[in-house]
């Protein structure tokens, strides 16, 4: 029965490979695709050795403008018979990334969904932190508004106090320093605090400690793709 494969792309410009050799070869044959962005989808399917010439690759955009009343129509290629490849622009398909109702009318159509391995920047972040895995949540963006921010803060870590919970989030790149230097002023010096940036990339950086214990040398997360983890110690 035609198949939705939902298929991870590399965190960054990766030039290694990022999906397992087996994994590779599940959909080397596709040649229908909803993408988040066209250029870079041609780029990494080139670099998985998609065996239909890119030229003539079927590239259907789902981001987060698309109308909700369009998705319906990107499985248009799974009725005619055709398995179709979900790609996003880095990372886990539908995880902090568009592609999530995609993947449910498939499941209301009746059609397997098939999640492939590769990298998703939040787990890996979470593994890294030495905060709680067994309990945790993705929050996405904070406020923008820096008193709103400040409070949802504050929020997070009163209930990662309370609950032994994780709370993961992420900033848009060019504020990741304002973050951290908010997120150092605002919590509790025994609260974690870790920041994963360029993960799997050759300029990882990956720093956790106790906020009391941050050193003053701080990493310029400046314009960097980076994951913020914060867990409060009982």
């Amino acid at each position: 029965m035609p198949t939705l494969f939902l298929i991870p792309t590399p965190l960054g410009d990766a030039d290694t490979p990022w999906l397992p050799e087996a994994e590779r070869a599940r959909v080397a044959h596709l040649s229908h695709f909803v993408v988040e962005a066209e250029k870079t989808a041609r780029r990494h399917l080139k670099a998985l050795g998609v065996t239909t010439p890119i030229r003539e690759l079927s590239l259907a955009v789902l981001n987060e403008h698309t109308p909700a009343a369009e998705v319906a129509a990107l499985l248009a290629p799974l009725a005619e018979g055709h398995d179709v490849g979900l790609v996003s622009e880095a990372g886990c398909p539908a995880v902090a990334d568009p592609g999530a109702q995609l993947v449910a009318l498939a499941h209301e159509k009746g059609y397997p969904v098939m999640p492939l391995i590769g990298p998703s920047s939040i787990l890996l972040a979470l593994m890294a932190s030495g905060a709680n895995g067994q309990r945790f949540a993705f929050h996405g963006y904070l406020p923008v508004d820096a008193a709103e921010r400040d409070k949802a803060i504050r929020a997070l870590e009163k209930e990662s106090r309370e609950r032994d919970v994780s709370q993961v989030f992420i900033e848009t790149p060019y504020r990741n320093n304002a973050l951290l230097s908010c997120l150092i002023e605002t919590l509790s010096p025994a609260t974690r605090l870790a920041v994963a940036c360029d993960l799997t990339l050759p300029t990882q950086t990956i720093v956790s400690r106790r906020v009391g214990d941050w050193p003053r040398s701080r990493p310029d997360l400046h314009k960097r793709p980076a994951i913020f983890v914060i867990h409060a110690a009982r």
